[in-house]
């Protein structure tokens, strides 16, 4: 019997994959608990019609991330900070700081995408890593100016 995976089993199969497998198995576990369902050509037909659309669900991700990733590197963010000695920052530019700038300029970053090791802590330029999507980080200009 052919079967469809609904969901992930552990050692036979994985979501949205058509695989063989005994009458009994297929009936009485994956079929009855809700794994997998009959391979019939309709239930190919629909499968096939959802991997379609989320492929161009995820091109349409891809592409909507490039545009964003070409306006943040067109964009510099500027922090106005109070500085000590040797132009050390009191207390330091943070992540939630950042994504509340960038929403102010029109963008909708989660902070969990910033890709910044340390908070932001001296004067100068620091560029930030933003993962947009799978494989496609923009890099943000940051610069932190001495508040007068």
């Amino acid at each position: 019997m052919k079967v469809i995976f609904i969901k992930d089993v552990k050692g036979q199969g994985k979501k949205n994959e058509i695989k063989e497998v005994s009458d009994g198995y297929g009936k009485n576990f994956l079929i009855n608990k809700g794994y997998a369902v009959l391979a019939t050509p309709t239930s190919i037909k629909k499968l096939n019609e959802e991997k379609q659309q989320n492929e161009e669900r995820e091109l349409q991700n891809k592409k909507n991330a490039m545009i964003i990733k070409e306006k943040l590197e067109k964009i510099k963010l500027q922090f106005k900070v109070k500085t000590g000695e040797h132009d050390k920052v009191f207390g330091s530019v943070s992540p939630k700081q950042i994504v509340m700038e960038l929403k102010n300029k029109g963008f909708e970053i989660d902070k969990k995408m910033l890709k910044l090791n340390d908070n932001l802590a001296y004067i100068g330029f620091h560029n930030v890593e933003i993962e947009l999507y799978k494989g496609i980080i923009g890099v943000l200009k940051v610069e932190l100016i001495k508040d007068k």
